[in-house]
């Protein structure tokens, strides 16, 4: 039904959509240049697109975004007594089930998510049926422009043509970002480090198809003329490149093969990279360890990294949810239940333990009373027992002689 309601809703808006408003006077010139791309010192060009074809950057973005997507999402409302009680209702099935008919509730926060990291900000269409929301459609392409009046009216172009759409019906997400309302854009901001990163890659793969260059020198007791230089052009060009990678040459005339150790500048250019993986992680805030990058003399185990995953955990994903779930309850939440509606993520879902620290969390946790036996069944994803088992129980170490009785 929701389905049907969705498409039925997005008809209806194109129709009402209008081209050409005016009241762009006040263009965000970066936001309109981001889509040809910022031209870094290095010579590259950096947009959305080459910033992902770098592997420490995909991985960022990825490790960030399919965490949040992948987080349990909840709608609750808080009653007079201050408990919280977790609601059904159409809001939370599109926050936490299907936004659109397209999308599942993890592709859209993820992809979502993704869009904030590299841009600063995410855009969704809020669908309407009458005044109820039915969905939430991912826009691309959108650019923000603050109006006469101060407020943001949002370009977006969709299958060749440019549309307008008020604020109302824009669900507008923030990230970390200045004063002026947006998120500010890690793709405009590391524009040097994203293309250093660029220029690294290429200049790697360069060396890497003329194999030759790195590898050493050929070497001759006498001068060649222009004739026999073309030819040894030619006979060179056989050789190189990784993909004849092992072929044998055969040398005349005195020609001799001299092999050269890596000379400085392309040590440094591999010292260049490694640093540049560190360097991409900073603008996402995202541990190396976390991508698969390990620091000099840092293992991938132990005790340390668990601390990494949880400064990770609560400086870098925390933040997100938290600027997230007030935008929700901003822009989403009805007016009328807002105070007493809130979404929140399951941040528990983020924090894994081996099966004895596990185990042993449950043991007191239970034991102290604080959750059932049940409760601690649903955190090992075992069917609950129910009856005494959903009991709070606590054991009795020390108890007042006259109460032994009735123990």
């Amino acid at each position: 039904m929701i389905g049907r309601a969705l498409k039925g809703a997005w008809a209806g808006m194109r129709m009402a959509l209008a081209e050409g408003q005016s009241g762009f006077e006040n263009v965000d010139l970066d936001a309109l240049r981001a889509g040809g791309g910022f031209k870094s010192h290095a010579g590259q060009p950096v947009t959305a697109t080459t910033a992902m074809s770098i592997s420490a950057a995909w991985s960022c973005v990825k490790s960030n975004s399919q965490l949040v997507g992948s987080l349990p999402l909840a709608l609750y409302e808080k009653d007079r007594n201050g408990k919280r009680v977790k609601i059904e209702d159409p809001l939370a099935e599109i926050l936490t089930v299907s936004p659109n008919s397209d999308q599942t509730a993890f592709e859209f926060w993820e992809s979502q998510e993704a869009q904030k990291l590299l841009h600063g900000n995410s855009y969704a269409e809020k669908l309407f049926i009458g005044d109820r929301l039915v969905g939430l459609r991912p826009l691309l392409d959108t650019t923000p422009v603050r109006n006469a009046d101060g407020r943001f009216v949002y370009r977006f172009r969709d299958r060749g043509k440019m549309y307008t759409l008020p604020a109302s019906k824009v669900f507008h997400m923030r990230g970390f970002g200045g004063g002026d309302g947006l998120g500010l854009s890690a793709i405009k901001h590391g524009v040097q480090s994203f293309g250093s990163a660029l220029a690294a890659d290429q200049t790697a793969g360069t060396m890497f198809k003329n194999g030759m260059v790195a590898s050493g020198v050929l070497k001759s007791g006498q001068v060649l003329d222009e004739k026999q230089r073309g030819q040894l052009e030619k006979l060179l060009d056989r050789y190189t490149s990784s993909a004849k990678a092992g072929k044998i040459m055969t040398l005349e005339a005195g020609l001799e093969y001299q092999p050269l150790q890596i000379n400085p500048e392309d040590a440094q250019l591999l010292e260049t990279r490694r640093f540049q993986v560190e360097d991409v992680c900073r603008w996402f805030g995202t541990p190396p360890v976390v991508i698969g990058h390990a620091g000099q003399g840092q293992t991938m185990w132990g005790s340390g990294v668990e601390a990494i995953m949880l400064a990770w955990l609560t400086l870098g994903i925390n933040p997100q949810l938290r600027r997230n779930e007030a935008r929700i309850a901003k822009d989403l939440i009805p007016p009328g239940k807002r105070g007493r509606w809130y979404v929140e993520w399951n941040r528990e879902a983020m924090l894994q333990m081996d099966s004895k620290s596990k185990g042993e969390f449950l043991s007191k946790m239970i034991s102290n009373g604080i959750i059932s036996r049940d409760e601690g069944r649903d955190k090992l994803n075992m069917a609950r027992r129910g009856g005494a088992a959903d009991e709070l129980m606590a054991q009795t170490a020390h108890a007042p002689i006259d109460d032994l009785g009735g123990i």
